[in-house]
């Protein structure tokens, strides 16, 4: 049986774009010949186009993710915020094509949609590229010196000041960040928010923190090396913060080879409130980022709000969970 997907394959038009005209959207501003081209390969692949009941809404969303999908797998923050968008989509009976920033062509295939999410770092140049291909489009987890096109963030600085005033309190006065290195272009490194503000606070609390300060990706096995690396260098602080569950479960793990009692020796924070965070050895202290809820409330912005013109800057907040690790 034909696919939508086969349509568009042959002649030669994005997914979005298919659909639009089979389903005779009369928002969709296309050439007479497009029309008759798909129409007619329709016909010759034999489609039948199922009719939409009238609660249906011909209305599409691109999301656009910055991540591939094995390292959504390695850290899944991201895959968060996607499902949050997919289920609204569905809920809401909204067409939704996802794409890749490697898959192939992932411009063009979005260039019909009615909004656009892009979730992730993206650089300064293709926030423009995007910006002037969609008017209704909005980035999640990005954050921006001006406000010039739509974002969802998270408040880094309360949530950093939070679980370092926990540890604070616990009188620690040697704390370490493991963090990641994430890159908007080949050459231009984004500036990570949690670890400008762990910066900030042991600074203005003469916090020792420059022996223990390593970064290299949001992953387990990035969260094992740099952990074992204070480890093998008799050089470890009496607690952690990591930039991302992901590099905590790492962290721990090497820890537990070495026979590094936590927290009785070492505490450790993580962050996002992944759902393994609650099931590691001993369960995990962490900072909870409301990324599914980020994803729906981007799809509802989209969709609910896109006459507006004004761009918006929405900040999430962030709660710290204290387990065992601390």
């Amino acid at each position: 049986m034909a696919t939508i997907r086969d349509i568009a394959k042959k002649a030669k038009v994005s997914i979005t774009t298919v659909s639009r005209i089979l389903n005779e959207d009369p928002t969709l501003q296309v050439s007479s010949e497009t029309r008759r081209i798909v129409n007619q390969t329709a016909k010759e692949l034999n489609y039948t186009v199922r009719k939409k009941s009238k609660s249906s809404h011909s209305f599409s969303i691109g999301v656009l993710q910055w991540f591939s999908i094995k390292e959504e797998i390695q850290d899944p923050f991201y895959l968060y915020i996607r499902q949050g968008v997919e289920d609204y989509c569905r809920k809401n009976k909204i067409e939704l094509i996802r794409n890749f920033k490697d898959d192939i062509n992932y411009i063009d295939s979005l260039k019909d949609v009615d909004g656009l999410i892009c979730i992730g770092k993206f650089s300064n140049k293709e926030i423009t590229l995007f910006k002037n291909k969609h008017k209704n489009i909005i980035f999640v987890d990005l954050c921006t010196d001006k406000i010039t096109v739509n974002t969802i963030s998270l408040d880094f600085k309360n949530a950093v000041y939070d679980l370092l005033n926990l540890l604070k309190a616990k009188d620690h006065k040697k704390i370490g960040y493991l963090g990641g290195l994430e890159y908007v272009d080949k050459n231009i490194l984004y500036e990570d928010k949690r670890k400008k503000y762990f910066i900030e606070f042991c600074e203005k609390n003469k916090i020792e923190y420059k022996p223990y300060l390593i970064e290299d990706s949001f992953s387990i096995q990035s969260g094992y090396k740099m952990m074992k690396k204070l480890i093998e260098n008799n050089n470890l602080p009496s607690a952690i913060f990591a930039a991302s569950d992901s590099i905590a479960i790492g962290a721990l793990n090497a820890l537990q080879e070495y026979n590094i009692e936590v927290p009785n020796t070492i505490s450790i924070i993580g962050f996002n409130d992944t759902v393994g965070s609650k099931f590691t050895n001993p369960p995990l202290t962490t900072v909870h980022a409301p990324a599914y809820e980020m994803g729906k409330y981007a799809a509802n912005f989209i969709y609910n709000f896109h006459n507006y013109n004004i761009p918006i800057n929405m900040v999430f907040p962030c709660n710290l969970i204290e387990r065992k690790t601390t």
